[in-house]
């Protein structure tokens, strides 16, 4: 899908994916071409083991690509230090985080870590974005508890809140509602999509939740076998580009209900 140069936050040019392990170089996705707008939600689907977690990892700097380019905001990611691309682009990965004492504001606060000085200080401008992120996604009640009483929920919430207050325009997440029940994974979505909406985040997530991100989505990034299809969540649904993604004789993709149904012949 084609968008204005100038709108375009992030860009991969024939990008190559995979890792290496001792000295075998494994690929686990090839030639990939993509583009992320400003202000967009933007929903990566695929199956199990299609490499969306590599890809993100990749896009994010927390791996190196195997070849092709990586654009944000026009500069290539190589060339961004640590704390360049910490003011670009913030992440909410899987990752266990290390059990401590720390409160719900001191973990938001940790989003500050590429503007605070070297003690790590919050300036009275630290601080009201770290205000302010907690006022987004709603979680004034629980600011000053310990993050290890939160559920599952709460924390997911927490942990986008973080991601908030490093103020970047850019937030990438993998899974962010993995293991969650169904009233959070709607409650998230649509938190996502209001930050989107209404601060202009560009928020590009990786999520098996097919029916909530055909809902909410403004445009998918469909990976597949062959590589990544990428457009508009109307188009793609008209185009059967989201039927093949899950082509199957067990389920069927019912396009008026924008869901995935079982097979019962």
């Amino acid at each position: 899908m084609k968008e204005n140069a100038t709108n375009i936050i992030l860009k991969t040019n024939d990008l190559n994916i995979g890792y290496q392990h001792k000295k075998q170089v494994f690929c686990v996705a090839s030639h990939l071409n993509a583009s992320l707008a400003r202000g967009k939600f933007v929903c990566l689907l695929g199956k199990n083991g299609i490499g969306k977690s590599t890809l993100l990892r990749t896009l994010t700097k927390v791996q190196p690509k195997l070849g092709g380019q990586i654009q944000i905001d026009n500069k290539e990611l190589e060339t961004l230090s640590t704390i360049e691309l910490a003011k670009k682009m913030s992440l909410v990965l899987t990752e266990k985080i290390p059990e401590n004492n720390l409160t719900v504001y001191e973990l938001i606060a940790l989003g500050r870590q590429p503007y605070t000085n070297w003690i790590g200080t919050l300036s009275d401008e630290d601080k009201k974005y770290v205000d302010l992120a907690i006022q987004q996604t709603h979680i004034e009640g629980i600011a000053n508890k310990k993050y290890t009483e939160l559920s599952d929920g709460q924390l997911q919430k927490v942990m986008i809140s973080r991601a908030l207050a490093q103020n970047t325009t850019l937030i990438i997440l993998d899974e962010p509602t993995a293991h969650l029940d169904i009233q959070n994974k709607v409650e998230i979505y649509k938190l996502l999509k209001t930050l989107c909406e209404n601060y202009q985040k560009t928020i590009l997530i990786s999520s098996h939740e097919i029916h909530l991100a055909l809902q909410l989505a403004d445009q998918l990034w469909l990976m597949n076998e062959k590589g990544i299809i990428t457009g508009n969540t109307k188009s793609l649904i008209e185009d059967g580009s989201v039927s093949n993604l899950f082509a199957s004789n067990l389920v069927t993709f019912d396009a008026n209900s924008k869901q995935f149904v079982i097979n019962t012949n």
